[in-house]
């Protein structure tokens, strides 16, 4: 068979499966995934999940994190024309097609109802950038999508133990790996803040919160960014020991506000331009 003509039978086996599916009563996982990110067109690598997530950082306005930005005010980034419905395309993509949350914006529950800016904590969106981001990456049905990062923290780590390879995360501990751009720094918020690598993986979900590291080049820090950080895609500075490992609250302290719970490390080895 040429392969001219696979590709063709490969173009049209995709809409069948998406009847036959529909026929089923249940849309596929990726029903809302573009082609491009589907099949996918380009593969994965650690190069496409920096790119998007610094794509993502400036279609927010380049926010950098500050700790004296005032909470409560309404004016947030996520609630404002042209980000809220971004905001809606994370959940949308991000997670699979029957979640629950896919239809949430920036501001607007599944019914398109508004819901207050002070019950933003109900819809935080920041594991669903994660996953919009790994999605869009063409990471296809190797990552485990969802709205919790908990979820993919508890996938990283079976596979580090060899429980499973299905996913294409493993858990590093921080004190054994330097985050390389493409990684999730991960940490436990909350009753969540004292987790740690040997509790992994968890019976259930917990509160916590990853971000992608984007650049590793300025000695003692590295570059990070996160979603519904100051309520918009935000990018962070994270010092970092001379080996470029993440400091931690013991042994060696450069940061104590965050206790860092694991690298996901992408298990693909492509480097970054």
């Amino acid at each position: 068979m040429s392969r001219v003509n696979a590709k063709a039978i490969r173009w049209l086996l995709i809409p069948l499966l998406f009847v036959l599916t529909a026929c089923m009563g249940r849309p596929m996982p990726d029903a809302h995934v573009p082609p491009f990110a589907k099949v996918p067109f380009e593969p994965f690598s650690r190069d496409a999940v920096v790119a998007i997530a610094l794509r993502e950082w400036r279609l927010f306005g380049q926010n950098r994190a500050d700790p004296d930005v005032d909470a409560s005010r309404t004016i947030k980034p996520e609630r404002q024309e042209g980000l809220w419905q971004r905001v809606g395309e994370y959940w949308w993509f991000g997670l699979n097609a029957e979640s629950a949350e896919s239809g949430w914006t920036g501001k607007h529950d599944g019914q398109g109802m508004v819901f207050p800016p002070d019950q933003d904590g109900d819809y935080a969106w920041s594991a669903a950038f994660v996953s919009y981001v790994m999605r869009i990456a063409g990471a296809g049905r190797r990552f485990p999508y969802s709205a919790d990062h908990a979820d993919y923290i508890n996938a990283a780590r079976r596979v580090s133990l060899g429980q499973t390879t299905e996913w294409l995360v493993a858990t590093e501990r921080v004190q054994d790996y330097a985050p390389r751009p493409g990684d999730l720094i991960c940490f436990g918020r909350g009753s969540a803040r004292g987790l740690r690598y040997e509790d992994l993986p968890t019976p259930g979900l917990f509160t916590s919160h990853c971000d992608i590291v984007v650049d590793t080049m300025v000695p003692g820090q590295i570059a990070v960014i996160g979603g519904n950080v100051e309520d918009s895609v935000t990018m962070n500075s994270v010092p970092v020991t001379n080996d470029g490992k993440l400091a931690t609250p013991e042994g060696i302290v450069l940061d104590t506000r965050f206790p860092w719970m694991a690298v996901l490390r992408l298990t693909v080895d492509a480097p970054v331009a």
